[in-house]
């Protein structure tokens, strides 16, 4: 009868045990969601919003770090003229930055 009712009170110890075990797991995970992932999903949200919004004439950087201005854009090319003579083609996925948008008019980039 003894060793019976130590059986009982051991299995109920027992079921909280692997509560308290999970309980820090859970914590972990919920730390590294909203300190890591949450905030890299936004930052990615906003840097493909930017790429959606590129036009014809935004002066951008890219991710190695050469400054021009957009002359074509197509859904995976950018054309780019870094100066008079120069231009050069990049992947808009290699744009870093935008440096500054172009205005609403529409302003002839060649000089001929």
């Amino acid at each position: 009868m003894f060793h019976a009712a130590t059986l009982s009170t051991a299995g109920a110890a027992g079921g909280g045990s692997i509560l308290m075990t999970i309980v820090p797991f859970v914590f972990m995970i919920a730390i590294f969601y909203f300190l890591l992932i949450r905030p890299q999903q936004k930052k990615q949200k906003q840097r493909n919003s930017m790429l959606g919004q590129l036009k014809k004439g935004d002066k951008i950087v890219t991710i190695g770090g050469l400054h021009g201005t957009i002359l074509e854009i197509t859904n995976d090319i950018v054309v780019l003229r870094v100066n008079d003579v120069t231009k050069m083609t990049f992947d808009r996925s290699a744009i870093s930055h935008v440096t500054t948008a172009s205005s609403g008019s529409d302003v002839s980039l060649d000089k001929k």
